[in-house]
């Protein structure tokens, strides 16, 4: 009887009921498991490609752009000499073969799958905002002085406050995308309110990733409504977000310190005091010596396992007095590729980059994309994002999730 029951289960079951299953997998395991997410990704992978034939894979552009700039990461293990870094660097870039292939050749969902989507994803970011609020308002003072020193709110994501305040913000873009096509007035209530909670919340965590695409989307939104239809509606809006933001500023405490912080760095930096403490002269620093190791390695790169080697030695000999902590890759994803990869890799992974600007012509729900591209290719010019699970799973879901959501397909047929 059991094994008649899960047959009849298992049958009921569409593949994108199986998909969704995994995408909520995915989420639970970017907020709290590694490992989870890793089983995510693989079982949505496993899901979507079930049953298609190989000759669909080589009809993803995008897929194959992304496999050759990730075989010259493979390629430079050739003349790197720590094998181990190598290794993690290209593990890590598994997904970039996966997920893009699986969302393109996954069907639709239907609507009543992504309002079930909206409303578990949105509980799971409203815990996991009340998780660090929880520390916050333990100790409001304590952890507002915190930011003085560039150290944020605790959150869930192992502490990534750059990945997790990313996601948050593209959850926002998406749930604004969403929230006309939901049809429950509960549900868009419920939406509506998400949205309030997490944007507020992202000022009181104040990470400059997620601050700086809720802001990118909403003067983006407003324009896109003074030039559409809706003129007044977006200028009013542009003078509400700009008195908002001046406001919170100064009066929310995070964010008051974090804005303290960013002027203090770039004044530091404009005055030649390149050893300070402040974590963002490092990152500013990497820059000048990534520029002068790729100069002296230009075709091939320094090989993707020895680029933090070459790094420390330029750091050794241009700027020993920076420490330890701060001696860092080069926080920008295009200088990394090129770093370790030589300029052939460059070019590849430029156009696999830009690629997505050509997606979802036509489409009612393209700004939303765009938007969602836009802020992730600033996340590559000022982060590591694919160097890290968390980095490359933020850029690949969000961004495949609100192109394959341009397309919602119509409800099962109801068998007479």
């Amino acid at each position: 009887m059991v094994g008649q029951a899960n047959s009849f289960i298992i049958k009921k079951l569409s593949k994108t009921d199986i998909a969704l299953f995994f995408v909520v997998v995915m989420l639970v395991g970017f907020l709290l498991s590694r490992s989870l997410l890793s089983a995510g990704m693989a079982g949505f992978g496993a899901t979507a490609l079930w049953n298609v034939h190989l000759k669909n894979w080589l009809r993803d552009k995008w897929w194959l752009w992304g496999l050759a700039w990730v075989a010259m990461y493979a390629i430079s293990g050739l003349w790197s000499s720590d094998a181990s870094n190598w290794h993690t660097r290209v593990e890590v870039k598994l997904a970039i073969l996966l997920l893009p292939l699986s969302f393109t050749l996954l069907p639709a969902f239907t609507a009543k799958q992504l309002r079930r989507f909206a409303l578990i994803a949105s509980i799971l970011f409203l815990c996991s905002a009340a998780y660090s609020l929880f520390f916050y308002f333990k100790d409001p003072v304590y952890y507002s002085e915190q930011y003085v020193y560039s150290h944020i709110l605790p959150t869930l994501v192992y502490g990534d406050h750059i990945r997790y305040s990313l996601a948050v913000a593209l959850f926002i873009v998406w749930c604004v995308y969403i929230w006309p096509q939901l049809l429950h007035r509960w549900l868009r209530v419920f939406i509506a309110i998400t949205i309030i909670l997490l944007s507020i919340y992202l000022h009181v965590l104040a990470a400059r990733s997620g601050l700086l695409v809720w802001y990118l989307f909403l003067v983006l939104f407003c324009f896109r409504l003074v030039f559409t239809k809706k003129p007044m509606v977006g200028i009013s809006l542009l003078l509400f977000l700009a008195a908002a933001g001046f406001l919170a500023s100064r009066y929310v405490p995070t964010l008051e310190k974090r804005v303290w912080y960013v002027k203090e760095t770039y004044r530091q930096y404009q005055g030649g005091v390149a050893t300070s403490g402040l974590s963002d002269m490092g990152r500013l620093i990497s820059y000048r010596l990534a520029v002068d190791i790729i100069k002296a390695h230009p075709f091939n790169g320094v090989g993707a396992g020895d680029m933090q080697q070459e790094m420390e030695k330029g750091y050794m000999a241009k700027y020993p007095q920076v420490p330890a902590e701060y001696r860092l890759i080069p926080h920008n994803q295009f200088l990394i590729v090129c770093l370790g990869c030589g300029i052939p890799a460059l070019v590849l992974f430029s156009v696999w980059a830009f690629f997505p600007a050509t997606w979802g012509r036509g489409a009612k729900g393209r700004f939303f994309l765009l938007v969602t591209w836009l802020s992730l290719l600033l996340a590559l010019m000022v982060e590591p994002m694919l160097e890290v699970q968390f980095g490359v799973f933020v850029f690949l879901f969000f961004l495949l999730w609100q192109r394959h959501t341009l397309t919602i397909a119509p409800p099962p047929a109801v068998a007479p």
